[in-house]
């Protein structure tokens, strides 16, 4: 059983505004919110002059993720440090049914990397590539397991095609379950990158030529189309552009429902890393690539607007080792970076602190929105009566600058190196219990498998 705590004289952020009250908690929850609190039994805090958020929400991570011919450097046990360590007290996984097996071979198989090794909670969508009756029958058994979210993907090997996210869109209505896909056109990108190899470019500053803005813009006009036809809302993974942005203001400027995520990497980098000598712009290689000054100011205003949904980081890392398996064309180097451990601090300094958003719209952001849309709220998500206590005690005034150096990623290097940072997770609970303390995690492997509800519109 958990202790009792008592954090006094924070200034606790919501969605909707700021308090500064004392949060009792008792077995592993909330038990009250309120000013001037006592209990001689609690642990008393004294958390004046820091913010308290609740616990930061990653929907975005591949870990122990076997793509590209290796299998991704974090697997659940070393990124959900890096994640706890960070604020990121609960992240969602994808699952992936590979072909010709079942979604609950899938399932079974990502409770097994998982289960008793994470150090954050965490939960799973389910990636669907494979589908046929049976497939659609299991869709019930995946709600039973707290599955209640699903991804397509539009490129790849494990891409669908348009009528089967027709036919699996009409499945998510019937049963209130919700899709995200990530949009890209694959036989595009796949001719474009053809011509630049030909071309005699095999370097990753080919990369972004190959895959750019308007494959995605197009991609994501295609489901939108599809989803119109269905009436159901879908989530657009991982927005990098403002072509991609205009598809989805114009379909919602028609009526339609359509969620948005967005990634550090696209409101703060750009592609001129690919540029870089020394084949130093592999270690930016991801999908979507990165993108122009333009489209970052684009997805920042879309976040001061309020049009973003959420913010995750679709952390897929990989050494240089790996990323070298590419050094002689830039279509095998595998697709992905690091950051689930950076993320809550990169948003308070170029989101909050450059006034592009404020700390409400951070809370929205990386924690009440993603446990709204996938079913964790109120559990998770807000600081409230009730909710699970966890909770993230920030220190506005910390500063650092990011290096790869002491990091908790299995990675040997860092894609925000160099970067000034203000702010942190000074003390983060988890359920109650203290786990994390100034970027150490002080009590490891105690994350909790979360069985996910039908999600709510926001």
């Amino acid at each position: 059983m958990a202790d009792r705590y008592l954090i006094a004289g924070g200034q606790i952020i919501s969605g909707s505004g700021s308090r500064t009250a004392d949060i009792l908690i008792d077995n592993g929850r909330i038990e009250k919110i309120g000013e001037d609190l006592a209990d001689m039994t609690a642990r008393r805090i004294d958390a004046s002059g820091k913010l308290i958020f609740p616990g930061f929400i990653d929907a975005h991570t591949h870990f122990d993720l076997e793509v590209s011919d290796t299998v991704t450097a974090d697997d659940f046990e070393s990124g959900t440090k890096a994640a706890i360590a960070g604020g990121t007290t609960c992240i969602i996984d994808f699952a992936t049914q590979y072909k010709k097996e079942a979604l609950s071979e899938a399932l079974a198989t990502w409770h097994k990397k998982a289960d008793g090794v994470c150090s954050s909670d965490y939960a799973f969508h389910m990636a669907i590539s494979d589908w046929n009756e049976n497939t659609a029958e299991e869709i019930k058994e995946m709600f039973a397991g707290g599955v209640t979210s699903f991804k397509l993907y539009m490129t790849y090997d494990i891409r669908v095609s348009d009528g089967v996210i027709y036919d699996i869109l009409k499945k998510m209505k019937a049963v209130g379950g919700i899709v995200g896909v990530h949009c890209e056109n694959n036989d595009l990108i796949n001719r474009l990158a053809g011509e630049q190899k030909s071309a005699g470019d095999y370097s990753p500053a080919a990369h972004p030529k190959s895959r750019p803005a308007c494959a995605e813009a197009e991609a994501i006009h295609r489901l939108l189309t599809i989803a119109r036809v269905v009436d159901v809302p879908v989530m657009i993974v991982h927005l990098s552009s403002e072509e991609g942005y205009e598809e989805v203001r114009r379909a919602r400027e028609r009526g339609q429902k359509v969620y948005t995520e967005t990634c550090p990497q696209y409101l703060i980098l750009d592609e001129s890393r690919y540029q870089l000598e020394d084949f130093e712009g592999a270690k930016y290689v991801c999908s979507p690539p990165l993108r122009s000054r333009q489209d970052k100011e684009c997805l920042w205003q879309a976040v001061r607007d309020g049009q973003i949904d959420t913010i995750s980081t679709d952390h897929c890392s990989f050494t240089m080792a790996q990323k070298k398996m590419g050094i002689k064309d830039f279509t095998k180097i595998p697709n992905g970076m690091p950051g689930v451990g950076n993320r809550p601090q990169l948003i308070y300094t170029y989101g909050v602190l450059e006034d592009r958003m404020t700390v409400s719209q951070m809370c929205r952001l990386l924690s009440e929105n993603p446990a709204k849309l996938y079913g964790m709220y109120p559990r998770k998500g807000c600081i409230a009566e009730g909710s699970d206590a966890d909770i993230v005690i920030w220190n506005p005034d910390y500063r650092r600058t990011i290096t790869a150096e002491g990091q908790l990623y299995r990675t040997d290097y860092n894609p925000y190196e160099g970067i000034k940072v203000r702010g942190m997770a000074e003390r983060v609970f988890l359920r109650g219990m203290p786990v994390a303390e100034k970027g150490e995690v002080t009590k490891p492997n105690t994350g909790c498998y979360i069985k996910r509800e039908k999600g709510i519109r926001i």
